[in-house]
């Protein structure tokens, strides 16, 4: 006799083929609720550890803080010798406009959702959703091009340290599509310990940052005359200061990169402890730690930036900027090999690559934070688009081709980085400013007004100066409309209750037939006369041979919002003229009353039989009126509706047309 320690599997069981297996492991996490995904941009669950807001700041800071990696020298080859003073401009604009500005951002879309979400909720309809299609176009624009880009200097980076090794040269496109695959990789297992990781790269990247910058400051006032003749130069070029400084003003643009990660500091929002006493709906504590984190990354990021400027255009001899000189696109680098030898500057470019790479990361986790909080809930994507791995593939396959559409090349993706980085903090400024002015705050109103006028400013300046980037953010944004509304109409005959609840009244209403089945006539709710309830159910009587004496329940689909996919449905049990009505709310005619009467025979036990008018009209017209309206061919398509979300066919609420 033999023991086993747990029962024999049925042999008539199918086994979970490779195939299964596969599909189970990339749709991991499908069920989750929203937001609720791995990455540093996803919300947490409430028993979830959270993080001091330092931790967290590092976690912005390697997207942040790793364009000092390019930045002064795309300063420098933008502006010349008066970089410092086109950078002291972008050091005002961060702390006297970006940062007021999303200190408000915080303050009032506390679980991560950031400015696009203040706008969706100030436009709804549909104008509402294309005009979130486009912020997302935008924001995909920054995003990706923040992968691509951050991995070319990476590439750049490895390839001309001095020991690298000589087969690397020329090879900047497969290093950079490498690193992105690494990249997906590691999103593709799993990224749990993002924070600490980050605090790690951004502490070890500051402090040789801080090195260098101290021994660049010594090395500049150690050499009085290389001061001398940068003076000289802003002098000979630029005559006028008030010329140099407008000169600065409108080369400023150019630097926009450096106002990246603000954005990223209030996605990842959830990630920060708050006070105990913190509530979801006033979490004031994780709402002041966001304020520490976007006013100290600021604070560190423009001194940097301030000194960095300074020091580079004044040690670097200006052909090093330009496209194959050893300082052009890595500045900092040039001066850490120059003044602190090749040890130390394998050193710093070893921890740029590492950073730069990483800040692909938490782009990648921006990326991750906004497409499955917005597309689905729109119906503009797949059931898919919820999880994690298969965003990771597409996001990681897209930025493959941008590498290899831009050669690896950091400098042709600027213009792209900086329109993306510059719309969203536009669409920022314009969202804070509604949001003061619908709250009767006028100093505020007035305040973010000139900000957002500013930062419109500078956003149509760098269109002007470099359109390619208008191009690039116009491929994203046609190509999400174009998939989005694809996608919306594939979905078109799905369920979109989330959940359906029956008031008191309404069950009722239900509970009166006990026998069987429920018979239901559909009703439009403009005409609410007696005469027009009246009509309706002669006519259903005469047409559908019901009895003489039935007694009718009406139902009736009030659209609220066509453009919403998504939504949670309330029937509402009422009396009028007489009749017994189910009024419900809900976005589309036919799969509101589809969704409607799988929950009466769920609830019920009994099968709900629903009785239409053929709709007056061209057929295609009609289509195109329930596409865009919510309403048009009812019973034909609450019919499909069904179907589709009913297979079985004798488990099939009855649609009777006549």
């Amino acid at each position: 006799m033999t023991t086993m320690s747990r029962p024999p599997a049925d042999p008539s069981a199918l086994r979970p083929g490779r195939g299964d297996a596969f599909k189970s492991w990339l749709l991991f996490g499908l069920q989750d609720p929203k937001g609720f995904h791995q990455g540093p941009g996803g919300l947490t669950s409430p028993g979830e550890k959270k993080h001091p807001w330092w931790q967290v700041m590092c976690l912005t800071g390697v997207d942040y803080f790793s364009t000092l990696g390019y930045q002064p020298a795309i300063a420098a080859l933008a502006a010349g010798v008066i970089s410092p003073l086109a950078t002291l401009v972008l050091i005002a604009i961060t702390l006297l406009g970006a940062l007021p500005v999303y200190r408000r951002v915080a303050g009032e879309s506390h679980r991560g959702e950031g400015s696009i979400a203040m706008l969706e909720r100030l436009m709804p309809r549909w104008g509402g959703k294309l005009f979130v299609l486009v912020l997302l176009g935008f924001a995909a624009t920054d995003f990706m091009i923040t992968m691509t880009l951050s991995a070319a200097d990476a590439t750049a980076h490895l390839i001309q340290n001095p020991i690298a090794p000589g087969w690397l040269q020329g090879q900047n496109v497969l290093i950079t599509l490498f690193l992105l695959a690494l990249l997906g990789a590691v999103f593709l297992r799993g990224f749990k310990e993002a924070i600490g990781v980050a605090v790690v790269l951004v502490a070890v990247y500051l402090g040789l940052n801080l090195v260098i910058l101290t021994v660049s400051v010594f090395e500049v006032f150690t050499h009085p005359v290389a001061v001398d003749d940068w003076w000289q130069a802003i002098s000979t070029s630029h005559g006028n200061p008030l010329l140099a400084v407008g000169f600065a003003l409108i080369v400023f643009p150019k630097l926009a990169l450096g106002l990246s990660g603000f954005e990223t500091g209030v996605a990842v929002m959830p990630q920060i402890r708050g006070h105990a006493g913190d509530t979801e709906d006033n979490p004031a504590g994780r709402i002041a730690g966001t304020r520490k984190l976007l006013t100290t990354a600021a604070l560190i990021m423009s001194s940097f930036l301030m000194v960095s400027s300074f020091t580079t255009v004044v040690l670097i001899p200006e052909q090093e900027f330009q496209p194959g000189g050893q300082a052009n696109g890595r500045a900092l680098a040039f001066l850490a090999h120059e003044y602190l030898g090749v040890g130390f500057g394998t050193v710093y470019d070893i921890s740029t690559i590492a950073i730069l790479w990483f800040a692909g990361a938490s782009a990648m986790a921006g990326l991750l934070n906004l497409v499955p909080r917005y597309l689905p809930r729109f119906g503009m994507a797949p059931g898919w688009a919820r999880a994690v791995r298969p965003l990771v593939l597409v996001f990681t396959l897209v930025g493959f081709l941008i590498t290899w559409l831009f050669d690896a090349d950091v400098d042709a993706q600027g213009g792209a980085y900086a329109t993306g980085v510059l719309v969203l903090m536009t669409s920022a400024a314009v969202a804070v400013t509604l949001s003061a002015r619908r709250k009767r705050q006028r100093k505020r109103t007035v305040g973010f007004g000139i900000i957002a006028v500013v930062f419109i400013y500078t956003t149509v300046l760098n269109i002007i100066e470099r359109p390619e980037g208008i191009r690039i953010a116009s491929v994203f944004i046609l190509g999400i409309i174009v998939i989005s509304l694809l996608s919306r109409v594939r979905r078109s005959f799905e369920l979109h209750a989330t959940h359906v609840r029956l008031d008191r009244q309404a069950l009722e209403f239900m509970s009166s037939n006990l026998g069987g089945p429920i018979a239901l006539i559909a009703h439009e709710p403009l005409r609410l006369s007696a005469g027009a309830y009246r009509d309706k159910l002669t006519s259903a009587i005469e047409v559908s041979h019901l009895p003489l004496d039935h007694q009718a329940i009406f139902l009736e689909v009030v659209v609220d919002d066509s453009s919403d996919f998504e939504t949670e449905l309330v029937v509402r049990g009422i009396t009028r003229h007489g009749y017994r009505i189910l009024e419900v709310h809900g976005p589309v005619v036919p799969n509101t009353i589809a969704s409607v009467l799988l929950h009466i025979r769920d609830v019920t036990g009994l099968m709900p039989h629903v009785y239409f008018r053929w709709t007056e009209g061209n057929p295609v017209a009609n289509l195109l009126r329930f596409l865009a309206f919510g309403e048009g061919e009812i019973a034909p398509v609450t019919r499909e509706v069904l179907r589709e979300a009913e297979p079985d066919v004798t488990k099939r609420p009855w649609v009777h047309v006549g």
